[in-house]
Formats: C-alpha cells, structure tokens, sequence
C-alpha cells in the first residue's frame, strides 16, 4: 500500500493556498497532483476528465461554491474521496458537507506536518476531521432521539459487519474482499445502512458507530 501514488486534484480559489496545498503534496511521493482547479466548474470538469482519487475542496469560493461543488460532483458520479478544506469551523458547514458526502473536513490553519498525514490517512480511504470539529456529529439532535442499540438493531448482520469496517476506514473494495462479496454488494448495503440510520455520510456513520 505504501508504495502506492494517490492521483489528487487540488481546487482552491486563492492561488497563494492553492499553490501552498501543492508544494506541502510534493513533499510526499505518494501523492501526485493531477490538476488544480480556482472554482467548482472547473473542478467537476476536470474530476470527470482526470479521475482523481482524492479532491481536496475549498469550501469558500466565488460562484459555485464548495457545497454545490460537491452536490455536483455525487450527481456526476464522482466516487472518490472528496475532504474539505477551509477556514470554516461552522457547525453548519461540516454538517452540509458531510451530508452530501464529503469523506473528511480538515481546517486550514492545521500545521502542514499533520495535514499531510491526515491526508495520508485519507487517500488510504480513511475519514479524517480535524480535531476541533470531530465532536460536531455528536451534537446532531437527530443522532440522539434514537438510542444506540435500538439503531443497531434496526440494520443487518452483514450491514453492522460493514459498518465496523467503515469505521476501521476500509473502501468498498477492501470490505468486499474481507467479506468475499463484490464492490457492488458493498455499495447496496452501504446505501441501506445509511438509510436505516437517517445518516447521509461514511463519516458520520463511522464517528457515530465509535462513540
């Protein structure tokens, strides 16, 4: 896995950060910089056009911004792993993006040293969340007015087998070959689960699955 090369789009509509994020990539051998974007049209374009397995998003940007971005994105059928990355440490906003499935929320005055390892994590498939904001999915009301174990019991043997997989950070691909089913059985149970515990999210199934 190590030796792996993580192919990332970058899109930020400051040049200065943008250029910053790229040089703080470079300094790893694992990733390597498929295209960077300075607004969420050319970000959706050029996601469909170079296929990424990683995109790190800004979430406030002129036009189409980081929300809308990332709706178009899911619509287009971009799978992979989409971490925001902002100044914004809103309830709001981490709520929104994580909803329409976005796999991580970083801030951006982390020091480079643990931004690059959370993106590490990241393009491994793991969530990541910047520590100041983790405990947000736990203030959901929505996440408290059903007891824990009543949820639980409400998905499958095989979805609760998934879940703790999600939880543990593995892709789709990775829980089907520890479950010796295919990618796409994975995806349907993933997408019931997610409906069973009124959650939108990986994240915020996984955050909630650990507490």
């Amino acid at each position: 896995m190590s030796s792996q090369v993580h192919r990332v789009l970058v899109v930020d509509d400051h040049p200065l950060m943008r250029k910053g994020v790229i040089q703080l990539l470079a300094l790893d051998p694992s990733f390597q910089l498929v295209g960077e974007a300075s607004n969420g049209e050319e970000a959706v374009a050029l996601a469909l056009h170079r296929r990424p397995d990683l995109i790190l998003l800004d979430l406030n940007m002129k036009g189409m911004d980081g929300l809308e971005t990332l709706k178009e994105l899911r619509a287009e059928g971009v799978d992979c792993h989409v971490i925001a990355l902002t100044v914004s440490d809103a309830y709001e906003d981490v709520i929104a993006m994580l909803n329409q499935g976005a796999n991580g929320y970083l801030l951006k005055d982390m020091e480079p040293e643990n931004m690059l390892s959370s993106l590490r994590l990241a393009a491994n498939g793991e969530q990541v969340l910047s520590k100041e904001i983790a405990g947000y999915l736990l203030q959901r009301p929505q996440a408290e007015q059903t007891p824990k174990d009543e949820k639980l019991s409400a998905i499958t043997r095989r979805e609760t087998e998934i879940l703790a997989l999600i939880a543990k950070g593995h892709s789709n691909r990775e829980i089907g070959e520890t479950l010796h089913i295919s990618e796409g059985t994975v995806k349907v149970h993933v997408k019931s689960l997610l409906k069973k515990l009124g959650m939108k999210s990986r994240v915020e199934a996984a955050v909630w699955y650990l507490s």
